[in-house]
């Protein structure tokens, strides 16, 4: 199994299992030392895949007990009042002190990692992956559970809120280059073990997502004045008139 993405990996593949009906509702997943001989992975693996799972609400994790399946019912989507550009702004805040985190305790592996996910960003090969695997390198890289879950709590908003996926649509790959140079940018200071350098690159990089939400916006509000504007103008028109 690839090192690349491993514990999102394993989350997909808990996942899969869970849906299949494997591991229904209700039931303890087994312990971690099983999972790590299962999968082929170490415990800290599994630890992180489950702290993964528990934000995406797919099992509970029940002190001195075990890891429980949680009902489907369970598994909504909760989050349908926060809007694209809290989210953007939550996502800056958290992932720029994640960044500047990251600078000082990111592993060699890790940023070899981290620099796969720009290569297969420049290939144009499932873009969108790459940059949220970005994002989840650096969180794990933090050595910080409370960190990388709140980080993962807002991808899966990201990707399961109504609101949000329309805002988005489009906005993220509006500018591929763009995106790339500042990712780029990040991994730098990464390298660079530059906590300030990383932080405000994290911060640039939201910076013009936000800009990009609000022209966004902006656009779409536009066309409806247009497009309200020219029902009244047919509906009070006096062409028949004067022709």
């Amino acid at each position: 199994m690839k090192n690349r993405r491993l514990f999102w990996t394993i989350v997909e593949k808990i996942e899969s299992l869970i849906d299949s009906g494997q591991y229904p509702a209700g039931s303890r997943l087994p312990p971690e030392r099983e999972l790590a001989e299962n999968f082929e992975v170490s415990r800290p693996t599994i630890r992180e895949a489950i702290i993964a799972l528990e934000v995406l609400e797919k099992v509970e994790v029940k002190t001195g007990s075990g890891v429980y399946v949680l009902e489907n019912s369970k598994k909504k989507n909760v989050h349908h009042n926060i809007s694209a550009f809290e989210l953007t702004q939550a996502r800056a805040l958290i992932e720029g002190e994640a960044a500047a985190l990251a600078a000082t305790t990111i592993s060699e592996e890790e940023l070899v990692r981290l620099n796969q996910t720009l290569i297969e960003m420049e290939k144009g090969d499932n873009p969108e992956a790459a940059d949220k695997e970005f994002h989840l390198i650096i969180s794990t890289a933090t050595r910080n559970s409370a960190v990388l879950m709140a980080v993962t709590s807002l991808w899966a908003m990201r990707e399961t809120s109504p609101t949000v996926k329309m805002a988005y649509k489009g906005v993220c790959s509006q500018s591929d280059s763009k995106r790339l140079d500042e990712h780029k940018a990040i991994y730098s200071a990464l390298v660079n073990r530059d906590s300030q350098a990383a932080r405000a690159a994290m911060h640039l990089h939201f910076n013009r997502l936000i800009n990009a939400l609000f022209e966004a916006s902006e656009a779409r509000a536009l066309e409806e004045v247009r497009r309200q504007t020219s029902q009244t103008r047919d509906l009070y028109s006096l062409s028949h008139l004067v022709s």
